[in-house]
């Protein structure tokens, strides 16, 4: 996985053409494809502010929320390429669904112009405390007695938290129901009610819940330990081989002009950098990643591929 050294700021950003210069005159839209609450809605709402400040125009967050954020990225693929539709995802409208849908609307490789990405983000497993479950050996052991009969929830189909979950079921050798949602926040109400057992959520998503006791964390599902959720192991030190690290970047409708796409790269990178956004973003269990335009288009490239590998050796059936 590609990782940034240093918030670098692509060339086009110095630039100062007549589109950078004229851009923008008006509100600029920030399309989400996932439902409010959850951790894309989390960021969208700590850029938005200092974004439309750096622009002198307001950032208005428009939900729309479904297909593992294909609705989203479809809207701003068809968009016009003028810098007042932009898209903030995770990285499955990014490229990742390629995997999971068998009819994209639109080819996120083809048909998306990348800004950069903004963070990346680990998920945790979490279980509704009638899961008679403590830790991630138990519970493996816990789903090996019972196929087919706990159910995960996620954002849709496609997105980090199905991904977290087919590849655990896959190196754990368990069958485990995956439900849907259209976001990570409607999948955790149904946790927190018992409709379904577990979740590899979001840290940022999971905290809240984690912190008042109303979830178990068992494991996290990077490399790394999460300092937002001190003595969680990672998933890891019981299922050797399991890492799964989510992402989140900007893009733009296809044949945006580059000195646009330079200015929101720098905007973006800059408010990356500041103390107060840093902080917020790391007590949410974020961890920066920014860099430029084409250091996404090599994350978007490789998410693609990763996940069809994963999908293939964990034997997913692509969905419509």
């Amino acid at each position: 996985m590609i990782r940034m050294l240093a918030l670098g700021l692509t060339a086009a950003g110095f630039a100062a053409p007549t589109a950078a210069q004229s851009w923008p005159a008006k509100p600029v839209r920030m399309v989400i494809g996932f439902a409010a609450g959850g951790s894309v809605d989390l960021v969208g709402r700590i850029m938005a502010p200092r974004l439309s400040e750096m622009l002198a125009q307001p950032v208005i967050i428009e939900t729309r929320a479904g297909a593992g954020g294909n609705i989203a990225g479809e809207l701003v693929a068809r968009a016009l390429p003028d810098g007042y539709t932009i898209l903030l995802s995770s990285g499955g409208a990014l490229g990742g669904n390629l995997a999971i849908y068998t009819r994209m609307p639109y080819d996120p490789l083809k048909d998306l112009a990348p800004v950069g990405m903004l963070v990346y983000q680990g998920n945790v497993l979490i279980v509704n405390p009638s899961v008679p479950a403590k830790t991630v050996a138990d519970f493996i052991t816990l789903a090996r007695t019972r196929p087919g009969v706990l159910n995960y929830g996620s954002g849709g189909n496609g997105s980090s938290q199905h991904m977290s979950g087919e590849l655990f079921a896959s190196l754990a050798k368990v069958k485990m129901v995956h439900v849907p949602y259209k976001g990570g926040a409607p999948a955790m109400v149904d946790l927190l009610g018992g409709q379904v057992d577990l979740m590899f959520q979001t840290i940022p998503e999971a905290l809240q819940q984690v912190k008042a006791g109303k979830v178990r964390a068992l494991g996290v599902t990077g490399s790394r330990t999460s300092a937002a959720l001190p003595g969680v192991p990672t998933i890891a030190q019981a299922l050797p081989g399991f890492e799964f690290e989510g992402w989140m970047g900007v893009a733009l409708p296809p044949a945006a002009p580059a000195a646009i796409i330079g200015r929101l790269n720098a905007e973006q990178n800059r408010i990356l950098g500041e103390k107060d956004t840093r902080a917020r973003l790391s007590e949410a269990g974020l961890d920066i990643a920014g860099g430029t335009a084409e250091q996404m288009a090599a994350m978007m490239k490789d998410q693609a591929v990763r996940m069809v590998r994963l999908a293939k050796e964990a034997g997913i059936r692509p969905v419509d």
